[in-house]
């Protein structure tokens, strides 16, 4: 549930925020694509210690009584409620703006990267965490089309609040979403014996715990299937988020006959992306996620060749045109956002085989860390990009006060920035291995180590799938262990 406010918050982030502060707020392209990125690379720094942080927390009163994910779950869900309205409220001073949307990112990520855990910390089998990945991302559908459909309904009705009523909406829908989560799920039980494990190591100077901290997030790279997975995930997210950031302004500054309530119309087709989310749930299982990956990514890139064909022939209020092909493209969406994240909660377990480590946390946060970098680049750039267009967002409202010269450069903008990105994002699929079978024998070799069995006895199978995976000789995976419970020699 706590995805409804993942989801929506996402799709805020890369579709309306961008729009809210050059198509209302009047702020030039440059200046809003900077406040949303200079935002995300201060909630990036967070995020770099957040992960450790939260797989460490169990050592404390607090998260002893909370659980080392639920407290920040928890600390968050008072913080969200308190601070998220004031984004929407009016205002000329851009520095009121970034100071709210910091505030927000780290909030956000204080549930975000401990929840993004709790898959892996809940269940081991395939199938079940591919359930509640699916299920996740059924409700992260719901929060992006719930986004969209309460902003186009306040547009059509004309609203001159909109922005401020939407967000209100949005607070709500959130704070609740995220109650549910936070009081439904459960975390790894804080044993006694895993306590005294914790509190026998010793104690980090700061500079020690940011050498460690540093050393853990290089370690994730030694991980190949986690290095493209990455790869794909960052690619095809960040062409999303070009599509997302630019559409409004493609659509009112580019489409004879367009109105304001269109491309929040368009967006809210993303309610769609809850019965593909569910579809593909089984195709993850039937077929594997490089199935999934290429349906997306094709997708995709028709609806842009689409939406480009449509401004080029010049054609007059294609709102049902439009339509169509948005619902392609948002179906095409919900595949690219459901894949990745149902493979993140397999990464830690090709990386427990490599270290013998409890990392979820660590690799969240790396996730977070790098989907945030490449967001706020995307929405940086595509306002750069944008301002030497010669594009101006206090007198450009719509396509009969856009010059032609304007128009193209949007569309090359909006055209280029997603389709290289996900063209791209496809070919690095073709490298995906992981999938129910290979984590099917994965786990199985996992299972068999821990209670005992000899490295020497593995089968040729279980050897390839494991090389192939963690990128290593088998022969250095399934380190010994020191009286401190971590590896005597490191990959």
């Amino acid at each position: 549930m706590l995805d409804l406010m993942g989801g929506g918050w996402n799709n805020i982030v890369s579709g309306v925020i961008f729009a809210y502060l050059t198509l209302a707020q009047g702020f030039n392209p440059a200046i809003a694509g900077g406040i949303a990125a200079a935002g995300r690379i201060v909630d990036c720094i967070w995020n770099l210690f957040l992960g450790l942080i939260t797989d460490n927390f169990y050592h404390t009163k607090l998260g002893q009584k909370f659980g080392r994910r639920h407290f920040f779950m928890l600390l968050g869900l008072v913080l969200f409620a308190c601070v998220f309205p004031l984004f929407w409220i009016n205002s000329t001073s851009a520095a009121y703006y970034l100071a709210v949307y910091i505030a927000m990112e780290i909030i956000i990520a204080m549930m975000i990267v401990p929840w993004e855990c709790l898959p892996t910390e809940m269940t081991r089998d395939y199938t079940l965490r591919t359930t509640l990945s699916g299920s996740r991302m059924v409700i992260s559908a719901t929060g992006t089309a719930l986004v969209f459909l309460i902003l186009a309904a306040l547009k059509q009705a004309n609203n001159p609040n909109s922005y401020l009523i939407a967000g209100i909406a949005w607070t709500v829908l959130f704070v609740v979403a995220i109650a549910i989560s936070t009081f439904g799920t459960w975390e790894r039980p804080l044993t006694e014996e895993f306590i005294k494990e914790l509190e026998s190591r010793p104690k980090q100077s700061v500079g020690g715990f940011l050498k460690e901290s540093i050393n853990g997030y290089v370690d994730t790279f030694k991980n190949q299937a986690f290095r493209t997975h990455l790869a794909v995930y960052l690619l095809s997210f960040t062409g999303k988020d070009f599509y997302s950031t630019l559409l409004p302004t493609f659509i009112v500054c580019c489409i004879s006959g367009a109105g304001e309530s269109w491309p929040w119309t368009f967006q809210a087709m993303s309610i769609l992306g809850i019965p593909m989310t569910i579809w593909c749930a089984k195709l993850m299982i039937s077929h594997g996620p490089k199935f999934l990956f290429r349906l997306s990514y094709v997708s995709i890139l028709i609806a842009m060749v689409a939406y480009v064909g449509v401004w080029a022939l010049k054609i007059h209020n294609p709102f049902w045109i439009f339509l169509i092909v948005s619902i392609l493209y948002q179906c095409g969406r919900a595949t690219l956002e459901f894949t990745p994240w149902n493979l993140f909660p397999f990464m830690p377990d090709v990386d427990y085989i490599m270290t013998r480590g409890d990392r979820a946390g660590l690799y969240a946060s790396v996730m977070t860390f790098f989907r945030k970098s490449t967001g706020a680049i995307a929405t940086w750039v595509a306002g750069i990009l944008l301002e030497f267009t010669g594009y101006k967002a206090d007198t450009m409202k719509n396509f009969q006060t856009t010059p032609h010269n304007v128009q193209v450069g949007i569309v090359l903008v909006f055209f280029l920035g997603t389709s290289i990105l996900i063209a791209w994002a496809l070919w690095m699929s073709r490298r995906i291995y992981l999938d129910r079978e290979t984590h099917g024998i994965l786990k199985a070799e996992i299972e068999r180590l821990e209670a005992g069995g000899s490295k020497a006895d593995v089968t040729p199978e279980a050897r390839k799938i494991a090389e192939e995976l963690t990128g290593h000789p088998y022969e250095k995976l399934w380190p010994d262990l020191d009286k401190n419970g971590l590896p005597i020699e490191k990959i």
